[in-house]
């Protein structure tokens, strides 16, 4: 089994743009170093951002895709889940956040382009509803995924098409009041195995096994048909907000997590 470490949620952070470098209470964003991976967590509906604020940070294809939501609310949450990532990129690239440009593979997982096409820093996003989570590492693949806990759901339906058969039964043997939190623990940390992987759908679900009852670690169990697999990668569960369930998955042993809060304080400047 994989080590890994969770440092306790560090002070909220005041990241504000300033017509040039991201800054957080005055200072850079904190450095990332070997075995370290900075998680944030950002409340989208939090996040400033009147329409005329962002434009001028995201590029055409990001305000073309913002302006296809039927809804304002998620026209205004997809902006400030890009512009938060723009920010928090730009203060560990010392860049401005306009600048960067991205590119994505065959399977849709982002990565820096341009200028930054051959930079150290590997990221990885998603975001539930209103919440957003970041991951931020050096030299290493990374994949994160978050989901609001709720009932609404065929839990057994959908464990049956898509989870391995030791899930099936794991979530089987979970008492009523406990499904539907094992339910999306399996499902997030199969999310972010499979981002972190980078192979999209084109990795069977059903070729690996995680942890998913609650209270029990997380963990990538094992892994088809490459048994070796599952030694490369470490899985942790940080409590990230009250009702929902994330999942971050880094390549490589001993990895420690840092979570910090994303709390933009007033206008971008």
């Amino acid at each position: 089994m994989n080590d890994y470490r969770v440092r306790p949620p560090m002070e909220p952070g005041i990241l504000r743009y300033a017509g040039g470098m991201c800054t957080i209470k005055g200072a850079s964003v904190p450095s990332l170093v070997e075995h370290v991976t900075h998680v944030w967590c950002s409340n989208l509906d939090d996040t400033f951002l009147e329409e005329g604020e962002w434009t001028g940070l995201l590029n055409a294809d990001e305000l073309q895709r913002a302006r296809r939501f039927r809804f304002a609310r998620d026209c205004r949450r997809f902006a400030a889940g890009r512009t938060t990532l723009r920010m928090l990129l730009a203060g560990y690239l010392e860049d401005e956040p306009a600048k960067l440009s991205f590119h994505y593979s065959d399977h849709g997982k982002p990565g820096l382009a341009g200028a930054h096409q051959n930079s150290r820093l590997k990221f990885n996003v998603s975001h539930s509803g209103n919440v957003a989570i970041f991951a931020f590492v050096l030299d290493r693949n990374v994949g994160v995924d978050i989901e609001r806990v709720h009932t609404d759901i065929e839990v057994d339906a959908v464990a049956q098409r898509f989870f391995s058969p030791y899930e099936r039964l794991a979530l089987a043997a979970l008492p009523a009041s406990e499904k539907y939190l094992g339910f999306f623990n399996c499902w997030t940390r199969k999310e972010a195995f499979v981002k972190a992987v980078g192979q999209g759908l084109s990795l069977p679900l059903e070729n690996f096994d995680v942890s998913l009852t609650p209270r029990e670690p997380a963990r990538l169990l094992a892994t088809r048909p490459d048994a070796r697999e599952a030694e490369r990668w470490t899985m942790i569960a940080p409590g990230i907000q009250s009702g929902h369930v994330a999942a971050v998955v880094v390549e490589g042993p001993d990895i420690e997590l840092k979570v910090q809060k994303f709390m933009p304080y007033g206008n971008i400047l």
